[in-house]
């Protein structure tokens, strides 16, 4: 067996692809794992007298949801307001830009308001999440909640999950709303429509399913958010730097999936 000095430059990088690919399936399959689990407990809990927590879902609603409004408010706003100051400005080229409520509506609902959520959802509750859990798993707790019957999934990861899945599609939609009102706001001191009638023109151009569209698309970020956090969590190894190291890797890995699954989603829905 020749020495890893003595392979040629290909062979050493097939098998670094080749252990990158291998660790990455690992991981997805870990992922559906978490999910598949943590349905189990989800449906089967309550039958074997271990349900999941409903006060530790509510705690974690609060730390997603609730104490995100004031953010999530300011960068809806500034989405809103940036949008109207681009649409209005390529409008106003063809001499349509009383035509840019079409474009605001249509993309802070369809797009902006679930992407920007799920980001700033992602680097606020994924990394606490990713942090916590290493943490635990470094100290040991994980492994203690096991000893005293308690299964960590059920425990630490369900809780997250449902808090997530229900908080983000919430803190989208009120993102949309403060967005499109800010964005009402600028174009009607920029071209003089009144509130009203931008009001009267988004609703008409809106339908149900551009709200559904990004409502479920957040769905999805909040599942990813959460499955990505917690495996990237109970992976650390390494002390303190590990955990640093897991967060950054959530972080990192939760916005680009965020951004290829809301890329592939708009492929899809509009064919």
């Amino acid at each position: 067996m020749p020495s890893s000095d003595t392979r040629n430059p290909l062979t050493r990088f097939t098998e670094r692809m080749g252990r990158t690919v291998v660790a990455g399936v690992e991981e997805v399959g870990y992922c559906g794992v978490l999910v598949a689990q943590s349905l189990f407990w989800l449906v089967a809990g309550p039958r074997l007298k271990q349900p999941v927590r409903v006060d530790s879902v509510f705690v974690q609603m609060m730390e997603v949801g609730v104490r995100a409004v004031p953010i999530i408010a300011l960068l809806g706003g500034a989405i809103g307001v940036m949008l109207a100051i681009q649409g209005v400005h390529t409008l106003r080229i063809f001499g349509a830009e009383s035509r840019v409520v079409i474009g605001i509506a249509l993309s802070v609902t369809r797009e902006f308001a679930p992407l920007i959520t799920g980001i700033l959802v992602a680097g606020r509750s994924g990394s606490a999440l990713a942090a916590r859990l290493g943490i635990m798993t470094i100290n040991q707790e994980v492994d203690a909640l096991t000893v005293m019957g308690i299964n960590p999934v059920r425990f630490l990861v369900v809780p997250a999950l449902i808090a997530l899945m229900v908080m983000v599609p919430a803190l989208t939609f009120f993102s949309g709303l403060v967005g499109l009102f800010a964005a009402g706001l600028y174009v009607g001191a920029d071209l003089g429509i009144s509130m009203a009638a931008y009001v009267d023109q988004t609703i008409e151009i809106l339908s149900t399913d551009d709200v559904m569209h990004g409502m479920g698309k957040s769905l999805i970020f909040a599942a990813l958010i959460a499955v990505i956090g917690v495996a990237n969590g109970a992976s650390v190894t390494g002390g303190a730097e590990g955990v640093g190291r897991a967060t950054t890797r959530a972080v990192v890995q939760a916005i680009t999936a965020i951004v290829l699954t809301d890329m592939i989603f708009a492929f899809v829905v509009t064919r």
